[in-house]
């Protein structure tokens, strides 16, 4: 039985790359095909299967501004030839799902997200104070376009699974067809707590600089505070949030997993400001006995186990709680929303048990998520 699969582009190992790493271990004689590689920007298992490119991966500047070609990614994933594979499994954010099988082919896609650029973050990414005219005129009709592809293509799928409960729904909304959900793993043999407990004076933010991971009300926040904030990452907004950072806050650029598991353990929190479709990195935060202060949007509401934050506490509220506490929750997107909740957090920092926050990330352990993604495709296998 020949299985391909199929990712959108391999530049970095995010959550989307942990996923496909354990596909490839569950079929260890699977072919890779991605419109993008770039060499050794992913995990040995990944680098290690034969890797098929498209033509976009011959075009001059594809590798450092892939996103500018978006356009021409339904044309680039179409143009793979599945016509030999039994089984096709989809790991997709952007176009992956619209690989055209043929009638004998079994395709399942691993949905991380419906196209965030052209459905929920459409006017992040896109709003009218970012684009000068040409784009004005020109993005919506493309927008239009991939709408109309990606929905028309998500019927090329025969099942969906969904990275969250949050993204079952999305696919429910806009494509009409109902999803298995199978959360991403996170490395608990990895990610794991100190073993002589240490709170660091210092919050901590794990993240791309994205429009839609909202970075700049983090740092409003913290300078407001005079409370340190150290920011691991970087992106399309580096200079954005360089230049907004003064005091109190530090950006350091992307880690190795080593050092950012020493920034995770010895953090007072990990602040999680966007809204994302399932989020790992308030998990990998957990495993290292870490509590989370997140917008109360999207998939940490399944990762998290949040309280809003009460002018006065009442005291017997947390021992009426089924389940220890991971985190604090903020309701609003904006800086007076966070700074609310870092206070709450600063004064009840009690409630937050390391032990109690590691066990509760033990449940999305990357064994976990293998075996039940196993036991899903064995269905298929027969």
């Amino acid at each position: 039985m020949r299985v391909a699969i199929v990712h959108d582009w391999l530049t970095g190992m995010r959550g989307g790359e942990k996923v496909l790493e354990i596909l490839c271990e569950i079929f260890p004689e699977s072919e890779i095909f991605t419109l993008i590689h770039i060499y050794g920007s992913v995990s040995k298992t990944i680098e290690s299967k034969k890797i098929h490119t498209s033509f976009l991966q011959r075009i001059p500047f594809s590798k450092s501004r892939y996103r500018s070609f978006l356009p021409l990614f339904p044309l680039a994933i179409e143009n793979f030839d599945m016509r030999n594979y039994d089984i096709v499994l989809s790991s997709s954010h952007c176009v992956a799902k619209g690989i055209i099988t043929s009638p004998s082919t079994i395709h399942i896609c691993y949905c991380h997200t419906p196209i965030r650029y052209v459905w929920d973050y459409y006017h992040t990414y896109f709003s009218n104070d970012k684009k000068g005219l040409f784009s004005r005129l020109l993005i919506p009709a493309i927008a239009h376009y991939l709408r109309m592809w990606d929905v028309t293509s998500s019927n090329r799928v025969d099942y969906f699974v969904a990275n969250s409960h949050n993204v079952a729904h999305r696919i429910k909304k806009y494509y009409k067809r109902p999803a298995k959900v199978i959360h991403p793993p996170v490395d608990c043999s990895f990610y794991t707590p100190p073993d002589v407990q240490t709170e660091g004076d210092y919050y901590l933010i794990v993240s791309a600089f994205a429009p839609y991971k909202r970075i700049d009300i983090a740092v409003d926040a913290f300078e407001e505070l005079r409370l340190p904030l150290i920011i691991i990452g970087c992106g399309q907004e580096d200079n954005l949030i360089r230049n907004m950072a003064k005091k109190y806050v530090q950006c350091l650029g992307w880690q190795s997993d080593e050092s950012l598991k020493k920034y995770y353990r010895n953090c007072k929190a990990l602040v999680f400001p966007g809204e994302e479709d399932f989020g790992i990195v308030p998990l990998e935060a957990q495993a290292c006995g870490r509590p989370v202060i997140a917008f109360a949007r999207g998939g940490v509401l399944e990762t998290v186990e949040g309280i809003y934050p009460y002018p006065e506490f009442p005291g017997d509220m947390i021992r009426k709680q089924s389940k220890a506490l991971t985190g604090v929750f903020f309701k609003e997107q904006t800086t007076e929303s966070l700074i609310e909740a870092v206070r709450f957090f600063e004064k009840h920092k009690s409630l937050f048990d390391p032990l109690s926050i590691r066990k509760h990330a033990e449940s999305f352990d990357r064994l976990i998520c293998k075996e039940k993604m196993k036991q899903y495709m064995e269905r298929f296998l027969c």
